[in-house]
């Protein structure tokens, strides 16, 4: 077992003598907690190379959390993921799709673990009226119409950065089933995220933290390690960001501050 410092939130109790009860909750506390480094795993989810602004204009126009995740790769990744490798605990990356994770065979372990997927959910039938209505959206709500053909660009050329690429035969999945394959053979029943972005992929994408959670695997995050998508009235404070962390702790697990999980580690190796 290892001690680490954790981030929690205390979410009671609300005080009913105030305008807004819900400023009497705690709010953020830190405390020392115990990990098992053997029964824990760090995943890095959906870390791209997303090339150049200059190469994909459109794709760096409607994502603004690149900029914000190419520093992170380039200042928190190298050394956060050194420290997991030279220590027990695991590390598996989670892909967009098994394009860009097909040459590694830590996705063909992955895949042999998981076996055949499960059946896709069953899809409603699409009519004009929503075809139009999600044409519509595409125009006006993401990605826009000029942006369009540099995503579809950008997105048909996914890889891995240098900074997240897999070593050996670490795990890499596309989806919960694989990632819980993974888990299960390694008798990981909690797992810290990296990556990008928090209040999106991280929570609810495929082998995202909603899907883990319904395993029963505690997920955490990595405060320094993620960044969020922002809107135009969160960007300035990266409030998206800062809701995204409240929802981890709340909801699945705890933030750990990247220095004091790498102190961690180091007791462990």
């Amino acid at each position: 077992m290892i001690t680490v410092r954790a981030n929690h939130y205390q979410q009671f109790d609300a005080d009913f003598t105030r305008d807004v009860p819900a400023e009497g909750f705690g709010g953020w506390r830190s405390s020392e907690i115990e990990l098992d480094p053997r029964r824990t795993a760090v995943v890095v989810m959906h870390a791209w190379d997303t090339g150049t602004r200059e190469q994909y204009p459109g794709w760096h126009r409607c994502v603004d959390y690149f900029p914000r995740a190419d520093a992170i790769l380039r200042d928190v990744f190298p050394s956060l993921l050194a420290a997991v490798r030279t220590s027990p605990m695991k590390l598996f990356h989670v892909v967009s799709d098994a394009g860009y994770a097909a040459r590694f065979p830590g996705h063909l372990r992955a895949k042999a673990l998981a076996g055949p997927p499960p059946a896709a959910p069953e899809q409603v039938a699409v009519d004009p009226a929503l075809q139009r209505l999600r044409e519509f959206r595409s125009r006006h709500v993401m990605v826009g119409a000029r942006n369009a053909s540099d995503v579809e660009r950008g997105v048909a050329k996914l890889d891995f950065p240098p900074q997240a690429r897999p070593l050996g035969d670490e795990g890499v999945a596309e989806d919960a089933h694989q990632l819980f394959a993974l888990c299960r053979n390694a008798g990981i029943n909690h797992l810290v995220y990296a990556g990008f972005a928090i209040n999106w992929c991280l929570l609810l994408s495929p082998g995202g933290m909603a899907d883990m959670k319904k395993h029963g695997v505690m997920c955490s995050a990595l405060r320094q390690a993620v960044t969020a998508v922002e809107n135009k009235e969160s960007a300035c404070g990266e409030l998206g960001k800062e809701n995204a962390l409240w929802r981890v702790a709340l909801g699945f697990g705890f933030v750990f501050d990247v220095d004091a999980f790498i102190a961690g580690l180091s007791r462990a190796s």
